[in-house]
């Protein structure tokens, strides 16, 4: 692929019963029983064969409701600024975002998952199954976020996030 303008299309949509910003987890692992639905496109169903087999799942999506990008954010559990690549915030060059739910079940073209952090209708561009051995590091660092404590960690989505 050469360098330039690059198209995704979604494969699918999130439903969940996160309807704005507000309120929202930030990351799902500190809001966990919240369960949802992803519905993938039909055209896309046989893409789904063998996902079953796997706990967790991977998914890649689009941040369609973010504010204009920044370089430079504030992120939640700090009060300093650091550059966006350095966090999670949604507000980014290429809107991108990742999450990794727990799958409960298939059935047919909908995936049943627990552990969402992404807004109702937010557009689905890609799923990958969570290995364990693949993606556990570790002695992985955590840089500006060393020294967080859990109870920081917990706060939901404010108007300040990725500003």
């Amino acid at each position: 692929m050469r360098p330039g303008a690059v198209t995704f299309h979604p494969i699918g949509i999130v439903h969940s019963p996160f309807k704005e910003k507000v309120g929202t987890p930030i990351q799902a692992c500190f809001d966990g029983p919240t369960e949802g639905r992803i519905e993938i496109f039909e055209r896309y169903e046989d893409g789904l064969d063998g996902v079953e087999g796997f706990s967790h799942l991977y998914v890649l999506y689009v941040f369609d409701r973010a504010i204009p990008a920044k370089l430079t954010v504030t992120p939640f559990l700090r009060d300093v600024r650091v550059g966006v690549f350095a966090t999670r915030a949604p507000s980014r060059p290429n809107p991108i975002g990742i999450s990794i739910v727990e799958l409960l079940g298939l059935e047919g073209r909908f995936l049943h998952v627990r552990g969402l952090d992404m807004l109702d209708e937010t557009p689905v561009l890609d799923i990958k199954p969570y290995v364990p051995r693949f993606d556990v590091r570790e002695h992985a660092r955590i840089g500006w976020m060393e020294g967080t404590t859990e109870e920081s960690s917990r706060y939901k989505a404010d108007a300040r996030f990725g500003e």
